[in-house]
């Protein structure tokens, strides 16, 4: 399947989600019933992914996860609060940079409508590979 159709499927589930219940609640009611609803539609969903991070060719378990990756494609960073802190969409990047993704959605429950509070973030890291 296409990122564009798995971030596709996702805004409108979270959409869906936050028309129902509204905003406010806690982050890890989101994530509950988006990864159900997200596996209803037939996508593999994981949460609370560990992040390694390995400096110098150590790793090194300092507890980073990742609320939700879905199709081992992009992630989903959950957030119920008046605005995102900075930091936040920085962390995200470092995520898709220390996985080697693309694409991430920052997804914030705590804005009045859910699109004033999406953000699609694209990894600007680029390999080499040869």
């Amino acid at each position: 399947m296409e990122i564009n159709t798995i971030t596709g499927i996702i805004i409108e589930e979270s959409i869906r989600i936050h028309r129902e219940i509204g905003p406010g609640l806690l982050e890890s009611v989101y994530e509950a019933v988006l990864a159900k609803r997200l596996a209803d539609r037939g996508l593999k969903v994981a949460c609370q992914v560990p992040v390694r991070v390995v400096i110098d060719g150590e790793e090194f378990p300092v507890g980073f996860r990742i609320d939700m990756l879905v199709e081992d494609l992009v992630i989903v960073e959950l957030k119920s609060v008046e605005e995102v802190p900075a930091v936040d969409f920085k962390r995200v990047q470092t995520y898709l940079r220390l996985k080697d993704l693309r694409i991430a959605l920052l997804i914030n429950f705590g804005k009045e409508t859910l699109l004033e509070g999406l953000s699609r973030i694209a990894n600007k890291y680029i390999e080499d590979r040869s």
